[in-house]
């Protein structure tokens, strides 16, 4: 009876550790787009007014007589 060689290869492709980090940010970045085009950043609230304080500005300007 002949004995049987076996050999084992171990190959390592590397690269699975970058591409679920990949994934995980794409995931993250796609729920923030989500809510902010869903909800609009503030509450669910569809549009509204801002009220804005300009200060009041006074130049003085003397004609040059043309």
């Amino acid at each position: 009876m002949a004995l049987n060689e076996r050999e084992t290869v171990i190959v390592d492709r590397g690269g699975s550790s970058a591409s679920v980090i990949v994934g995980i940010i794409v995931v993250i970045a796609l729920l923030a787009i989500g809510y902010l085009v869903f909800f609009n950043g503030n509450g669910a609230r569809t549009g509204g007014t801002v009220d804005v304080d300009v200060p009041a500005v006074s130049v003085d300007v003397v004609p040059d007589g043309q």
